[in-house]
């Protein structure tokens, strides 16, 4: 790879040299050694062999152009995670984080960045979008909103490109998806958005859904009226949907007091989602009034409830191959939306959807761990060869097995004051 010297003249000249379209800035962020990266993985007590660490890391921060929900141009962010010194193309790779509520860029690299940077370790050049409205961008984010997350995703990857194209970066022309929670939810919005609009400029080798709220219009909206850890998603969503689709004139009306100004303080792309969770009634439709609520219940034609409907992502034919993983214990994104997507998904004709338990007992946070493990010896199958996706090598579910037991014994460390808090900090990095 070429020095970042060389890129900054690259960039400089692009007026002479290379017409940027979607690229507004670029810097490199930060540089990982393999050796710095092993050290990490002894340090969280993880084999070296479960993440091979082929490559130094190159991570750029890009800020490019992307559109708002009314069409018009605005700034979005992401990094992009690129192995230096590669001796042959690289497949390409979108990554779609979890939640997240504060705004700004962590200094240091944490969490899902963590695993954008295993999978550059072994040859993916992974783009890694903030979404509309988080990181260095325009606006505010847009929660679960399929089409501005998928077309976050697709205006990075053409800036991406454009970069590639500047550094002379050679990729294999295989594009994979994946993403956690949220970024499950963003996976699917993505691939979807893609077949509907972009066939003819990009082609998906495969995605890799995990724990994302897929049935929004179903299963997922049980969660309003029971007890619930994250209580936050319903005000983020509720704020995102009444921008794009207007059905208040004043979000905040439909909330009881004292939600209403909670709410409209702790929203602010500065507080975390703890610290918002911390000050809602643990049951979400609390917060809501009574008749905002019997709408909600009752009529199908209510705007909230078409706006779920539009946005929900499991009735609809994948072309692409498409393996949805899932954990039976996750408290934060009920398995029901990975086993309906399925079973709707394959009604509509869908011929390569895989459904992939990760685990039994796991949580939300420790289901990714794994989910991530079967995510890439899916993907890794693709490149061996593989034409619609198998489980991956014998050696490679040895170590998943081997995973599972290092991540349950975590867990049972995080139940008397251990690491699971430090983890959801890292998240929201």
């Amino acid at each position: 790879m070429k020095p970042f010297s060389l890129l900054c003249i690259a960039l400089l000249s692009c007026a002479q040299s290379f017409a940027y379209t979607h690229i507004v800035s670029c810097q490199l962020f930060k540089t990982v050694t393999r050796e710095e990266f092993k050290a990490s993985l002894k340090k969280r007590h993880l084999p070296k062999a479960m993440v091979p660490a082929h490559y130094t890391v190159d991570v750029y921060d890009i800020t490019y152009y992307t559109k708002w929900h009314d069409g018009s141009t605005i700034k979005a962010s992401g990094l992009y995670f690129v192995p230096r010194n590669t001796k042959k193309p690289m497949p390409e790779l979108i990554y779609h984080h979890g939640t997240r509520t504060n705004k700004g860029r962590n200094q240091r690299l944490g969490g899902e960045e963590n695993i954008c940077l295993g999978l550059a370790m072994d040859g993916y050049a992974v783009t890694m979008p903030d979404y509309i409205g988080l990181g260095n961008g325009d606006k505010f984010h847009l929660y679960q909103h399929a089409e501005s997350m998928g077309q976050a995703a697709v205006d990075m990857l053409f800036a991406t490109r454009e970069l590639n194209d500047s550094m002379k970066l050679s990729t294999n022309g295989m594009l994979f998806l994946t993403g956690y929670s949220e970024g499950g939810y963003g996976t699917l919005a993505t691939q979807k958005l893609i077949q509907d609009k972009y066939a003819d400029k990009i082609h998906v080798t495969a995605s890799s859904p995990m724990s994302g709220a897929y049935d929004m219009c179903g299963v997922q909206g049980e969660v309003m009226f029971k007890t619930y850890t994250r209580p936050h998603y319903l005000p983020y969503l509720l704020r995102g949907y009444n921008e794009v689709y207007n059905f208040m004139p004043d979000i905040n009306v439909i909330y009881k007091h004292p939600y209403d100004s909670i709410i409209s303080a702790y929203f602010d792309n500065k507080h975390s989602m703890d610290q918002i969770d911390n000050v809602l009634p643990h049951i979400p439709s609390q917060m809501l009034k009574d008749s905002f609520v019997n709408l909600y219940v009752h009529d199908p034609t209510f705007p909230l409830n078409v706006a779920l409907k539009t946005n929900s992502l499991c009735d609809w034919k994948p072309e692409a191959p498409v393996q949805i993983c899932f954990c039976d214990s996750d408290e934060q994104v009920t398995p029901k939306n990975a086993k309906v997507a399925y079973k709707t998904m394959v009604a509509n004709g869908a011929q390569y959807v895989t459904l992939r338990r990760a685990g039994i007992n796991f949580t939300h946070t420790r289901c990714a761990m794994i989910s991530i493990l079967y995510t890439k010896m899916y993907f890794d199958t693709f490149l061996h060869g593989s034409k619609h996706g198998g489980k991956g090598s014998a050696g490679q579910r040895f170590m998943a097995d081997i995973a599972k037991i290092v991540v349950k014994k975590m867990g049972n460390k995080s139940k008397h004051g251990g690491d699971e808090h430090e983890h959801h900090r890292e998240h929201q990095s």
